[in-house]
């Protein structure tokens, strides 16, 4: 994972070096008159359509999201862009009662069941950390409508757009310490039945700087028939993100 984001940090390095020549300077404290957004998300996550038995808990259960998008004007001054994009999206997703992902043997290698960890590493442990990690490459294509239209860099806007993502890497984490006071660190990477790619659309809200958003999830998380319970749960996330340029 801290390869992936230093990839893509390097990326935006190059592409601001390009620029360099066509930025126009503004006032401290202002925003870079760079062509383009890099967006910061902050956010939670959680499974709509599921069984209690697969229930997160809440403030555990995060997103981190960083994209790059470039802008295209649709028509001269109708407030209206255009704005495709890449980037990483990272879920955890902490279920409850010390329950977590462990492969399911009757079905076969792209499957899951969720067990209690004490049934696979034994009752007598003292657990610290729990989570599922879900991290996908992706790509965000939305419209914006900018209500200033003589100045979209410092206008409000609103965005309605639709993102593919592809599962590069899942893996449970899981940290607990034994009966002789040893503490464990066991991170279990295989597929545990996700969907390879997940598709859905998006709403963003605010200024340059600053926006909340929202993400409702078109497909099921898990494959048919591969995931705890036979799931049919989909994913919805929400937050704010923050603009760098």
């Amino acid at each position: 994972m801290k390869r992936i984001v230093f990839v893509l940090f390097l990326q935006f390095i190059v592409v601001d070096l390009i620029w360099a020549q066509e930025r126009e300077r503004t006032p401290i404290g202002g925003r870079p008159d760079l062509k383009g957004d890099l967006f910061i998300d902050f956010g939670f996550n959680t499974l709509n359509n599921k069984p209690d038995d697969l229930s997160t808990r809440f403030i555990e259960s995060r997103t981190f999201n960083m994209y790059y998008q470039t802008e295209f004007n649709i028509g001269e001054g109708t407030g209206f862009t255009f704005n495709p994009g890449i980037g990483i999206g990272t879920d955890k997703l902490a279920f409850r009662d010390d329950r977590t992902l462990f492969n399911n043997p009757l079905i076969g290698p792209e499957s899951s069941r969720l067990l209690e960890i004490t049934e696979v590493y034994g009752g007598n442990i003292s657990i610290s950390k729990n989570n599922v990690s879900l991290n996908y490459l992706e790509i965000p294509l939305e419209f914006r409508y900018h209500f200033r239209k003589n100045n979209y860099s410092k206008s409000m806007r609103v965005a309605l757009g639709g993102k593919i993502g592809y599962l590069m890497n899942a893996h449970t984490k899981i940290e607990y310490t034994d009966q002789n006071g040893l503490t464990r660190r066991i991170k279990d990477r295989q597929s545990f039945g996700l969907n390879p790619l997940r598709y859905g659309v998006y709403t963003r809200m605010g200024f340059p700087g600053f926006n909340i958003w929202g993400y409702y999830g078109l497909n099921q998380v898990f494959q048919l028939e591969r995931g705890p319970f036979n799931t049919q749960a989909t994913q919805f996330n929400f937050g704010i993100s923050f603009t760098l340029f």
